[in-house]
């Protein structure tokens, strides 16, 4: 089976629906505006799947803040993280003495955030911590706390709202379980 257009060949079933996920940003928007009141935080979205979670994070949070961005990498075109990771794009910002938030769309195996939260701190941070979308936390590697996050999963490969297959299907409104015949037909190319 080869990558398809129409979203139901890929779609074993919708996990968490527009709605469910309209419903995490406003909860979590809340929390993070009580816990950054008066900080003035640094928001570091981790690209690229964290685009569209921050996007409706940060309009849900009432506080001053700056964004930025990131783009880190430790899975290439493959399907299992490779444990290695590299920087592709690094923050503007000066982070020293800044209360530093990272989003991310997803954390498993928890290699990508280790590497970010220690960069970070490196650079004099005053604090780091992420708010995932989803945290998988059975596929956990790195010992990290993920501060925040819209919900846990399961080990299911997951689509949509900013996470990919392939770097595809990122545009999906939901998030959905991938199939695993589309997973298993591309392993065997």
């Amino acid at each position: 089976m080869a990558k398809s257009d129409n979203i139901n060949d890929i779609i074993d079933h919708v996990l968490y629906s527009q709605e469910d996920i309209q419903e995490m940003c406003k909860r979590l928007g809340k929390q993070l505006t009580e816990d950054y009141a008066g900080k003035d935080p640094l928001v570091v979205g981790v690209l690229k799947g964290a685009v569209f979670f921050m996007t409706d994070l940060v309009r849900q949070m009432d506080v001053k803040m700056q964004n930025d961005f990131m783009d880190v990498s430790s899975y290439g075109d493959g399907f299992e993280s490779s444990g290695k990771v590299r920087l592709d794009i690094d923050v503007q910002a000066d982070v020293k003495d800044r209360d530093v938030l990272l989003v991310e769309d997803i954390v498993d195996t928890g290699h990508t955030l280790k590497f970010m939260k220690d960069l970070l701190t490196e650079r004099g941070a005053k604090s780091v911590k992420c708010c995932a979308l989803l945290n998988k936390t059975e596929r956990r590697e790195d010992d990290v706390v993920v501060d925040y996050y819209g919900a846990k999963v399961a080990n299911e490969f997951v689509v949509g709202y900013g996470l990919d297959y392939l770097n595809e299907y990122r545009n999906i409104p939901f998030i959905g379980v991938l199939k695993p015949e589309v997973i298993q037909a591309n392993l065997n190319r």
